[in-house]
């Protein structure tokens, strides 16, 4: 499918927010099930080793490490499931797994495809892709193919903006480009629902939780510790899992968030 333009964007960003802002309110005044079970939502970002001079090297989680860490989820009962799967759970009723967990990998990188899907895929499970767009196109970010065949193993793609700024600096004008012209590019690109926004860097105020809305969106993470809750959907937390928390971090984390 050929890729929105910038210009375009921008042409039809009123008219989407508009028909979005809609499509909020009425989600919003639906009729919830008595359901609030919350759900845990990890965090990841890179699978595979730091190479030297790494920026960030707390987020990588080596490739056996990552392996280890959903055999342990698989051997504790633990099943993935989709936002999407939580969201239709908490406000429409839909049944969950016993131990339903939310597996999301943000920003877009190749590893995501190349190391993390054949394990998810051996236990049958989704992830969720929280992608940056501009991680389309640059080295060790996703290509299209590897994204489509993410979405062709029943994954979720989230936006996570264009271009990764600090969304509580940016004017109201840049900041709806982001949020829902975000939206609008990979729901054309892909030919999908973009349902979730995750907050880049974590970083958001009111303003932000207020453009996200209007774009339509159901909700949103954060990077925030502890579990996702149905009566926080543009807040929802999540646990982060980094390069030295192994198998014995992860559960440690789960068990915190769980107190």
């Amino acid at each position: 499918m050929r890729a929105v333009t910038t210009s375009r964007i921008i042409s039809t960003l009123a008219g989407a927010l508009l028909t979005a802002s809609a499509f909020a309110s009425a989600s919003a005044s639906a009729p919830a099930a008595e359901v609030a079970t919350p759900v845990p939502i990890l965090m990841y970002h890179v699978i595979g080793d730091p190479p030297p001079g790494a920026p960030y090297p707390e987020l990588y989680v080596g490739r056996r490490d990552f392996e280890a860490q959903m055999s342990w989820l698989a051997r504790h009962g633990y099943k993935a499931v989709t936002q999407r799967d939580v969201w239709n759970h908490w406000h429409r009723g839909g049944a969950l797994p016993p131990r339903a967990i939310v597996i999301t990998f943000d920003d877009g990188y190749r590893s995501v495809a190349d190391r993390a899907l054949p394990s998810m895929q051996a236990r049958g499970w989704p992830g969720v892709l929280n992608l940056t767009v501009k991680n389309l196109r640059v080295s060790g970010g996703l290509s299209e193919w590897r994204v489509r065949m993410l979405i062709a193993a029943g994954w979720e793609l989230g936006s996570h903006s264009l271009t990764h700024p600090d969304l509580t600096a940016l004017d109201n004008v840049t900041l709806a480009r982001e949020i829902a012209g975000s939206r609008l590019m990979l729901r054309s690109r892909f030919g999908v629902e973009v349902d979730f926004f995750c907050y880049p860097a974590g970083r958001y105020n009111r303003t932000v939780i207020r453009a996200v809305r209007r774009a339509g969106y159901l909700g949103a993470t954060t990077t925030i510790e502890g579990l996702a809750r149905p009566g926080q959907p543009y807040e929802l937390n999540r646990i982060r899992v980094s390069r030295r928390d192994g198998v014995d971090g992860l559960a440690r984390a789960l068990a915190r968030a769980s107190d």
